[in-house]
């Protein structure tokens, strides 16, 4: 580094942290967030507040490598799962800004021979309800994660054979799968992958230049975080989750420094050092509440907070009399959380190391009552809440013998298919059952009678916890016919292939 460059870092450093002690409502507020990561035994955060177009603190804690004892920087990169959510949605704001789409048109327009599960949801789904989770589709995450395609668009097809989660337009049920047709229409629309829409439309003009859309991106720098999560209350390296067809929904890695370049774009209107990259239309449409959240709030959330609903990427909520747009992430081993406060100009980014978690949340809910003067909650007086990880397991049980199988175990053998999913395979090696999917092979336990669950035997990422029942169906000549796995609200039925 030349000692030019050393000179502007430290006088950068220094302008910094004026700015941090001269605001008294940061006061201790570092002392806070130690003594909450070590409650939670959390290995690395990095935090950024921007208020009234600055950033006015910027810090990273803890490690990004435990072993090793690589410090987190504000500057060092995590993957911010669900976050990315916002970004796909902007990107088809900016198109149907430059006239090239309209939310309010229905995806068949731009992905040929689309058909959903019905004429209802043809006839009625508009992009706008796949950005704020009100198609119906819900949860049908299985399709790509067990079933990946070679392409996203490769999905497309399958969407005809899945059967809605709820009713359209009348529910609200988030929906990964949402996200990946809007990243299809995306591509479609301009003939350019998801991937570089996101890279020329907003990495590029917000100066994003830390940021990716690949774990094989991030890992070619030099100051990216490694994932963990709790097991038996120490901490645990995991498997990074490369994110492929689910990319629109999940695979932005970043920094707090290059996020909040995006939550300063949000607080002004599109507007990003004079140039504007979303139009003040696009910003207040997507921020507005689009569909009611008709869930049951968290357990964690603020007994002031009310209304819970969704936009366009964003959850929206009226908190504390204040209005409150925000959104997690969670990936294989870290968790993250942004909120803004529009009218007060005022945003938070938390990023973490640490699987299902919920300490960003606690963290900006700290933050978010300093900076906007309310009633404070002692850091001590939050809950400690995170899951512990997904744990392999090489242990073989035996048979239930009270509650025998019906049949020996090569008449289970074959191949399963369903239309909206795809086949997977199941095979006897060494008289024990495993289910072969695209990528994974896991093993069957037996539970009772003709019900077995699916048991990881080596190390998977953190976002897939495969215990999914099995339940085989017989036909009327007693043979096994067919396979139910609990994919959805309804079980899945795969139906087993007549040998080749």
């Amino acid at each position: 580094m030349t000692k030019l460059k050393v000179v502007i870092l430290l006088l950068l450093t220094t302008s910094l942290t004026f700015g941090q002690k001269s605001d008294t409502r940061l006061n201790g507020l570092d002392t806070e967030i130690e003594n909450l990561a070590k409650a939670y035994n959390a290995v690395g955060l990095s935090i950024a507040i921007v208020e009234n177009n600055k950033i006015i603190y910027s810090k990273g804690f803890g490690f990004r490598d435990l072993e090793n004892k690589l410090p987190v920087t504000a500057n060092t990169i995590f993957p911010i799962g669900s976050i990315t959510k916002s970004f796909t949605a902007s990107i088809l704001g900016i198109l149907e800004q430059n006239n090239q789409l309209s939310l309010k048109d229905k995806p068949s327009l731009y992905i040929p021979k689309l058909q959903f599960y019905n004429d209802k949801m043809d006839n009625l789904i508009t992009i706008e309800d796949l950005l704020s989770h009100k198609s119906g589709i819900g949860s049908v995450d299985g399709t790509y994660i067990l079933f990946p395609a070679n392409k996203r668009e490769n999905l497309i097809p399958r969407l005809k054979y899945l059967k809605p989660n709820g009713a359209i337009k009348d529910s609200w049920i988030y929906s990964n799968l949402s996200y990946v047709i809007a990243g299809t229409i995306i591509e479609k629309t301009t003939n350019e992958s998801w991937e570089k829409n996101i890279q020329d439309k907003i990495f590029k003009p917000l100066n994003m230049n830390s940021s990716s859309t690949s774990i094989s991106e991030m890992t070619k720098t030099n100051n990216y975080s490694l994932g963990y999560g709790i097991s038996n209350n120490q901490s645990q390296k995991v498997l990074f989750e490369e994110l492929n067809n689910d990319k629109p929904g999940g695979a932005i890695n970043s920094t707090v420094n290059d996020m909040a370049n995006w939550i300063l774009t949000w607080l002004n209107n599109g507007t990003f050092e004079t140039k504007e990259i979303l139009s003040k239309n696009y910003i207040q449409e997507a921020i507005s509440m689009k569909a009611i959240d008709n869930g049951l709030p968290p357990e964690t959330s603020d007994p002031n907070v009310y209304t819970f609903g969704y936009g366009y990427g964003w959850k929206v909520n009226s908190s504390n009399g204040h209005y409150k747009v925000h959104h997690g992430g969670n990936v294989s081993g870290f968790s993250s959380q942004l909120v803004m406060y529009p009218t007060d100009k005022l945003g938070i980014i938390v990023l973490t190391n640490q699987h299902n978690s919920i300490l960003p949340y606690i963290i900006a809910d700290i933050i978010s009552n300093r900076m906007l003067r309310l009633k404070r909650t002692e850091w001590n007086k939050y809950p400690v809440k995170v899951s512990d990880i997904y744990i392999a397991s090489t242990d073989i049980k035996g048979v239930n013998k009270e509650k025998m199988p019906t049949h020996n175990w090569t008449d289970y053998c074959g191949k399963f298919s369903h239309l909206g999913f795809g086949t997977f395979e199941i095979i006897n090696e060494n008289n024990n059952l495993y289910a072969v999917f695209p990528e994974y092979k896991f093993r069957l336990e037996h539970q009772y009678f003709d019900i077995f669950v699916l048991k990881a035997t080596k190390e998977i990422p953190q976002g897939m916890n495969p215990e999914f029942y099995l339940n085989f169906s017989l036909d009327n000549e007693g043979n096994i016919s067919s396979v139910k796995i609990n994919l959805q609200d309804d079980p899945v039925e795969f139906i087993k292939q007549a040998k080749e």
